[in-house]
């Protein structure tokens, strides 16, 4: 556990410390492609920032090489390599597509291609646990096929998803922990070492997450761009990959008991496909509706439009800090009830759980206008660039701008519902300020008897 610790650290370290300086560049460089609009930030963001995250995820298997045990995969395995491989090539297409843009078609055919080459290099599905039936061997083309397609809608679910600050990798840090905890359960419980390269992934995945959100959280520094969003997609698609293709159902039979017992009681521990499909079932499900409303709408797949899933939260009235969390809820919920599920899957304690935190859930989502309250002692240890949108003045009022000389003092009685009904104004660094309470000073009047 140290040492995947020690890489989650290395990762997440040297992502941080490279997104200072990747977004200077990406400013000199001109990738700052102007605001479309279906974009939710009114200034011109830089992007490229997914080449601080593959810096970080570089120096993370760099890290894990020369340590003792994890080092050894590096030896008898060949999935660390594929994974670095397919990595760079689709990293190298997200930072073309972000500084002069790249054809929908042509980033798909990438994508494949960077599945491929991980399939040639050993990190393909060998096998699937069918219930009813058992395990059925694929062959080397069901494999591949098989392999490819769920690296590629893994990527577009998370690009798909990446449209508010902070959105994308808090989602898939949430889905990389709790896929370590799955991985680390089979690898450390079960005495399973194929499902080691599986847990280094998603270590890894999680330092890249982690060193990027605080440049990216709202109001965003930097953007990802596809270079980020397709990478960690392809990173989350791989782990899923290696657990289902490495690891071998039969000992995980004897542990179940039979193979009924473990295809119909324990299904997510028997089947580690359902675990990561779990994970991304908010991207998916996002990725599924947008193809068809296009598609009935008589337009192209591929055509963007702002009718994403976080899109509508801001529709319905929800600022942009609090729909990113709310994705965030339902997206630990899923995964993490999957994981919980994978451990007791008899129990209805799970169940119950689960369907009480999805009720509290709906409640938040159909109350759009409610405003967390911050402590006075949680805003001290804020960054001041997030503490200005939450500091409140004594006695719940909204703060107003002070009048200057010749304005017109604000209404007092103004309550913080219609200050946040105020139009959405450009915030810190191409941010939009939807939803957040702000006050402007009126304009001053001009004195027409002078």
């Amino acid at each position: 556990m140290r040492e995947y610790l020690l890489t989650l650290c290395v990762t997440a370290a040297v992502t941080y410390l490279l997104t200072g300086p990747v977004r200077k560049f990406a400013i000199a460089a001109g990738a700052m492609p102007p605001v479309r609009a279906r974009d939710v930030h009114r200034e011109p963001t830089p992007r490229l920032g997914g080449i601080a995250m593959f810096g970080g995820l570089c120096a993370g298997l760099l890290v894990a090489s020369q340590l003792t045990n994890i080092g050894e995969l590096f030896t008898l395995s060949d999935e660390p390599r594929a994974l670095l491989s397919g990595a760079g090539l689709i990293w190298l297409i997200g930072v073309l597509d972000d500084k002069w843009g790249v054809d929908a078609l042509v980033k798909l055919g990438g994508q494949m291609i960077a599945a491929g080459v991980m399939v040639l290099q050993g990190l393909t599905i060998l096998w699937l646990p069918v219930p009813g039936v058992g395990n059925v061997a694929l062959t080397p083309f069901q494999g591949t096929l098989l392999t490819v397609a769920l690296v590629v809608i893994t990527i577009n679910a998370v690009n798909f998803v990446d449209g508010l600050d902070g959105l994308a990798a808090g989602m898939v840090c949430i889905a990389g922990v709790a896929f370590f905890m799955y991985a680390y359960r089979i690898w450390y419980g079960y005495g399973i070492e194929a499902a080691a390269p599986a847990t280094l992934f998603a270590a890894v995945l999680m330092g890249m997450c982690l060193g990027f959100l605080p440049h990216n959280m709202h109001p965003a520094r930097i953007f990802m761009g596809d270079s980020g969003s397709m990478l960690i997609g392809l990173v989350l698609a791989a782990g899923a990959v290696s657990i289902t293709g490495q690891v071998d159902p039969d000992v995980m039979v004897e542990e179940s008991g039979s193979v009924k017992s473990a295809v119909h009681t324990m299904v997510p521990l028997y089947m580690p496909l359902l675990l990561p499909l779990s994970i991304i079932a908010i991207p998916v499900a996002d990725l599924v509706m947008a193809i068809v409303r296009r598609t009935w709408n008589g337009r192209s797949p591929f055509a963007a439009d702002r009718g994403h899933l976080h899109h509508r939260l801001l529709e319905i009235g929800h600022s942009h800090s609090r729909a990113v969390l709310i994705m965030y809820f339902w997206a630990a919920l899923i995964a993490f009830g999957a994981v919980a599920f994978s451990v007791r899957s008899s129990s209805l304690a799970i169940v119950l759980a689960i369907v009480l935190l999805s009720a509290v859930g709906l409640v938040v989502l159909l109350l759009p206008r409610y405003t967390p309250r911050v402590p006075a002692w949680a805003q001290r240890v804020l960054p001041p660039r997030y503490r200005r949108f939450l500091e409140e003045p004594a006695g719940g009022e909204t703060a107003a701008t002070p009048p200057g000389p010749g304005e017109d003092p604000a209404p007092a009685a103004e309550t913080a519902d219609e200050a946040e009904r105020e139009p959405a104004m450009a915030g810190l660094n191409g941010a939009t300020a939807i939803g957040e309470r702000r006050q402007f000073t009126r304009p001053k009047k001009i004195n027409t008897h002078d």
